[in-house]
């Protein structure tokens, strides 16, 4: 009978410290007054790696795949929303930020001023890092999330084992390097003009065409639904607007890019519209011994038929530099 109760008591306690290990955690890391929101998905024995989103992505932009994959494969995803994003604290005191007046700036050359830099924004990841009590991290970004942990990376270097930066450059977009044509339009419209979710909809969904992997299908009812839940998730309708100008009123980052000394993987789209193919070679060039990655089918997201390309190289770096 005793060992009947202790078989069952031995099982009970291996479960539970099984689902301690296992389990998915949500909470907020302080960055000096600044409430940022993050979730662990574990498991907690495994080699953590930080993930930092683009410009106006949530945390739930991350799909879930890459998601899956970096845990079958011996890490520990941790990903959190940027400031002015998502569940993370807002900046909705400051304002949109004037279109009229801005976009004169923009092409005229002229400094502009943001509610927080993107050295701000670098400290919150290490913030999300300090919270965690994790004193060393692989980091995997793309787009803004770049811009971001290039500086995140030079300040911090002994933080991190490795670096993948995904679609993004050190160069401060400008009148050559900056979006073209209807995605150019798209962004105008998410960053200063008011509009309905239906519009907001749509809009994403034509966004989407256009950053995704050419002739991919897409569930467009499945897609619509997935972005109506990231707008009801956070009602910060501005953030993306203060994020651009953040952005733009960055320097170039050659130098801190330069100064990067861990073993980092640059992948780009041959295809993206958005940070320029050869913008993305370049930096990977001002990376000492950095490995680059270019995918003919890429335009400027992760989605399935990209990380079905990258995958293989993409855990073959981060295990090679465990």
């Amino acid at each position: 009978m005793m060992n009947k109760i202790f078989l069952i008591l031995t099982t009970f306690l291996l479960a539970t410290m099984s689902l301690s290990v296992l389990a998915k955690t949500e909470n907020y890391a302080d960055n000096e007054g600044i409430e940022i929101f993050y979730v662990d998905y574990g498991p907690k024995n495994h080699e953590p790696i930080l993930l930092v989103q683009g410009l106006g992505g949530q945390l739930t932009f991350w799909p879930d795949e890459l998601i899956s994959l970096l845990q079958e494969n011996g890490f520990r995803p941790i990903v959190y929303d940027n400031r002015d994003v998502g569940l993370s604290d807002g900046f909705e005191e400051y304002g949109r930020p004037n279109f009229i007046w801005n976009y004169i700036k923009f092409y005229t050359g002229l400094p502009l001023k943001s509610a927080y830099s993107l050295a701000d924004m670098a400290s919150d990841g290490i913030a999300v890092l300090d919270d965690l009590e994790l004193k060393e991290s692989h980091l995997l970004a793309m787009s803004m999330g770049g811009m971001i942990t290039q500086r995140m990376v030079a300040d911090n270097s002994d933080r991190f084992k490795s670096y993948v930066l995904i679609a993004s450059m050190a160069r401060t977009p400008d009148l050559q390097t900056g979006p073209k044509g209807e995605l150019k339009k798209l962004i105008e419209d998410r960053s200063f003009r008011e509009q309905t979710i239906e519009e907001r909809l749509d809009r994403s969904l034509k966004m989407y065409k256009i950053l995704g992997t050419p002739g991919t299908e897409i569930n467009e009812e499945e897609f619509r639904k997935n972005a109506l839940f990231n707008i009801e998730r956070s009602s910060n309708e501005t953030g993306f607007t203060r994020q651009l100008i953040a952005i733009l009123a960055d320097r170039d980052r050659y130098d801190e890019v330069r100064s990067i000394n861990i073993p980092t993987l640059v992948i780009h789209g041959k295809l993206d519209p958005l940070i320029p193919f050869e913008e993305g070679k370049k930096t990977a060039d001002m990376i000492p011994n950095s490995q680059f990655l270019p995918v003919d089918i890429m335009s400027h997201l992760i989605d399935k038929p990209v990380l079905e390309i990258i995958e293989e190289p993409l855990v073959q770096f981060l295990s090679e530099n465990n």
